[in-house]
């Protein structure tokens, strides 16, 4: 058997490979609901044998999308879309995780296709909330610097969310401290320049994380997985900003708290998060996973067989996720794996040869 297709156990969840579907935003849900698209979208990943699918960035407010077209799980009626798309993910043989997120500065902006662009309040935009009022990502969209009340409330609407998706039934949760969004803002001394406790040294840009990983942990199941998704690094051409160093410290405090998982990437702060051929941040994952003994995933560039096999084999990482290939083809780890992947071929597809 390949590594890629040996299971693993996290607490009581056991994945039956070691491919997880990266999350991806999308940019179709109506209000924040999952609809059709979802289904269809998730549903042939779990078809093609994934053994996790990770939604994409839901997030935990209407004041923490991304745009306005982002999934989010701020109601009991969110709560219950995901329970039928959770439902239906199981049913095809995959479990099922979430991606909370709060995108701070990075919020109300048009989705790609529409051009990007950041939304005014007369376009159904909305005030931006972030460490601080400048910073990179100003534009004509209001920023406005959040006070501790506010991270307050932040704090809880993460441990709201994380309940919401405990009863919606998902397996595992992440949240997303990376590419640039709220939590990473805050880690990060080219976004962060507040000078109270969340701000100036280490300790302070990296309390809003550890005090949402303390919060989600404490309100989910013991035997639920808590991933947390790492910029490990602002730049991978300079020591600027946040670093290696810095998140190789974060996760031994994340791993105390009783994060099971550190999902590796990088960038995002003052560029867009790094993208570069053949495992580009499996790296950054080998470090955090061979100084802290946390457990890493490995997501950037991974679009083969051979090289996911090496980063397992190799120590880099505990789980690949892969992005951009199972957008290409849901049917990608059946491809790559055949004949060992032959067993997940569903039998209503068997005489197409795989």
């Amino acid at each position: 058997m390949t590594q890629l297709l040996s299971p693993l156990k996290i607490r009581a969840l056991e994945l039956k490979n070691r491919l997880v579907m990266s999350p991806m935003c999308q940019y179709s849900a109506a209000d924040g609901m999952p609809g059709l698209w979802h289904d269809v979208h998730y549903g042939a990943r779990a078809q093609g044998g994934v053994g996790l699918v990770m939604l994409e960035s839901t997030a935990i407010s209407p004041q923490g999308r991304i745009s306005p077209s982002c999934l989010g799980l701020w109601s009991q009626q969110h709560l219950e879309a995901h329970a039928r798309l959770v439902e239906r993910l199981h049913a095809l043989g995959s479990a099922a995780g979430v991606q909370l997120n709060h995108a701070g500065r990075k919020g109300s902006h048009s989705a790609p296709w529409q051009g990007g662009a950041p939304l005014a309040i007369a376009q159904g935009g909305w005030v931006r909330t972030a460490p601080s009022a400048s910073g990179p990502g100003m534009d004509v969209s209001p920023i406005q610097a959040l006070s501790t009340q506010d991270i307050a409330a932040i704090v809880d609407d993460f441990r709201q969310a994380a309940l919401r998706a405990v009863e919606a039934g998902f397996d595992v949760i992440e949240l997303h401290a990376a590419h640039g969004y709220l939590l990473h803002q805050f880690l990060s001394p080219l976004a962060n320049q507040r000078t109270d406790a969340y701000g100036g040294d280490f300790d302070g840009r990296a309390r809003l994380t550890l005090e949402v990983a303390q919060a989600v942990r404490e309100a989910i199941p013991d035997a639920m997985p808590l991933f947390v998704r790492l910029s490990c690094v602002d730049s991978k051409e300079s020591n600027e900003g946040w670093t290696l160093e810095e998140s190789i410290a974060l996760a031994r405090k994340l791993r105390a708290i009783g994060v099971d998982l550190l999902d590796c990437t990088s960038g995002g702060i003052s560029a867009p998060p790094t993208k570069r051929e053949g495992a580009f941040n499996a790296d950054l994952a080998q470090a955090v996973r061979t100084q802290t003994g946390l457990p890493t995933g490995s997501v950037g560039g991974i679009d083969s067989l051979a090289l996911a096999e090496s980063l397992l084999s190799d120590g880099a990482c505990d789980l690949i996720f892969a992005g951009r290939a199972l957008l290409r083809d849901p049917y990608w780890l059946i491809r790559q794996t055949a004949p060992q992947g032959a067993g997940l071929v569903p039998p209503q597809y068997a005489r197409a040869g795989f």
